[in-house]
């Protein structure tokens, strides 16, 4: 028996857009059905215009901090962020909260602070540290959906870096029971040779990560998943100098996926005032050339999927007082945003509103294995976006949710306006404005892995 019918003349499928009016039981996507279909008995009938209905988007790399950081983000403002966004399904890092998810008690605690407190669905990434091989397995049994690691410092000391040697061993291990890698790809001795200035001018501060350095260390990343058959995914790549590197690799069949962020695509250096140091972020933000190289890739596929890597932290941290790139926390805060950033630059470039449904829906789902999600079709949750695409709005940081309103994107003037979001047929968002109570569920890797 239908509950709920949101009809459309513009509905995002997996077959491309079309008119349709999409069937809803039990938060359960029934059928996707002609736009003139009558409409059941005793169904509700949501008629949307032409506002665009997507799938709700899936944000694989959110950095939540809690608990032990909630004063930085916390599990209710993180997901309420996100379901005034479009978002209806994040993944959390490892890393930032305290005890950080490197063992399955720090899984255990990390589950209990969400219970209950979340506005979307929400799973967990593991960590693989230094001396926590023996924990990646019972972290995999447990519903982890994969494995995050760094090859350089972290940010915080409780998250180390592995050296060679230790990659090495937790990849083989992972390799055992076909677990995923997820990795910070940055070279530390690339980092440590270049120039090491602190202060307020950005070009300085670009200049102490290079392109190289992103380069080598998913070179080398690639050599070893090769050798060892692994899965890895390669986090916010910001360097286009690794793409054909990634596009050769795929070409050989090794098992390497990649994502990129909303502001590596949609920021430019060029456009960075010396001391906003809320632009600042790890790899930092490149030069417009290779912006462009980037959305080439996405267009011919090498790029999997658009992710926010929402790394937030309290305002005092960003050093504003000193606009010091060295010393502010590195982290965008974009997770209410993403959806308009990316089809603001997307509609520019000649994509269209189904390209930003495969890159922030439909590929962050199939890289954490959630069949269930990403696409409008029977069978699936009936999680959805409804997008305004040529509407606009200016970002006012007084109006976000996440906990503390710093954003690189105060003051500009986006597309797209996410009118509503749905999870399993509630509305839990609405013209910004977010339900009163969390219906959102703890989720976990599908049993199959895949």
């Amino acid at each position: 028996m239908d509950e709920l019918v949101l009809r459309s003349t513009r509905v995002v499928t997996p077959e491309g857009e079309r008119p349709a009016a999409v069937a809803v039981s039990d938060g359960t996507i029934t059928a996707v059905r002609p736009y003139d279909a009558p409409v059941p008995d005793g169904a509700r009938l949501v008629d949307l215009g032409d506002d665009v209905l997507l799938p709700g988007l899936v944000d694989t790399h959110v950095h939540i901090n809690d608990p032990g950081r909630t004063e930085w983000e916390g599990f209710a403002t993180a997901t309420s962020a996100a379901a005034a966004g479009g978002i209806t399904t994040l993944v959390d890092m490892p890393l930032n909260s305290i005890p950080p998810t490197t063992t399955t008690d720090g899984l255990a605690v990390k589950r209990e602070t969400a219970r209950g407190r979340v506005f979307t669905d929400v799973g967990f990434w593991g960590g693989a540290v230094p001396g926590n091989v023996k924990d990646l397995q019972p972290l995999h049994d447990a519903g982890v959906f994969g494995f995050k690691c760094f090859l350089l410092h972290s940010g915080v000391d409780e998250f180390p870096q592995l050296d060679p040697a230790e990659l090495a061993e937790a990849l083989t291990e992972l390799t055992r029971f076909d677990g995923l890698l997820i990795v910070h790809a940055e070279d530390p001795g690339v980092i440590e040779d270049a120039p090491q200035r602190g202060g307020p001018r950005y070009a300085d501060f670009l200049a102490s990560r290079p392109r190289a350095a992103e380069d080598q260390a998913i070179a080398g990343l690639i050599t070893l998943a090769e050798r060892l058959g692994a899965r890895i995914h390669v986090l916010h790549l910001s360097s286009s100098g690794a793409l054909p590197l990634i596009a050769a690799a795929k070409e050989r069949g090794v098992r390497v996926t990649v994502e990129t962020c909303p502001h590596f695509l949609t920021l430019t250096a060029e456009e960075v005032p010396d001391g906003a140091t809320e632009f600042k972020c790890c790899p930092p933000i490149r030069e417009a050339a290779n912006q462009d190289a980037l959305w080439q890739g996405l267009a011919d596929g090498t790029i999997d999927c658009v992710v926010s890597d929402h790394s937030p932290s309290t305002i005092d941290l960003k050093s504003k007082d000193t606009g010091d790139f060295a010393s502010a926390w590195g982290g965008i805060s974009s997770l209410q945003l993403g959806l308009p950033a990316i089809w603001t630059e997307a509609r520019r470039r000649g994509h269209t509103v189904a390209d930003v449904v495969r890159w922030m829906s439909t590929g962050p789902a199939r890289l954490a294995g959630l069949t269930a999600k990403g696409a409008i079709a029977e069978g699936y949750d009936a999680d959805f976006a409804v997008l305004a695409p040529e509407e606009t709005f200016t970002v006012d940081p007084a109006h976000l949710h996440h906990r503390n309103r710093i954003t690189a994107y105060a003051g500009k003037t986006l597309h797209g306006v996410v009118r509503s979001t749905w999870l399993r047929g509630t509305r839990i968002a609405e013209n910004s404005e977010v339900a009163a109570e969390p219906v959102g569920r703890l989720i976990e890797r599908p049993a199959d892995g895949s």
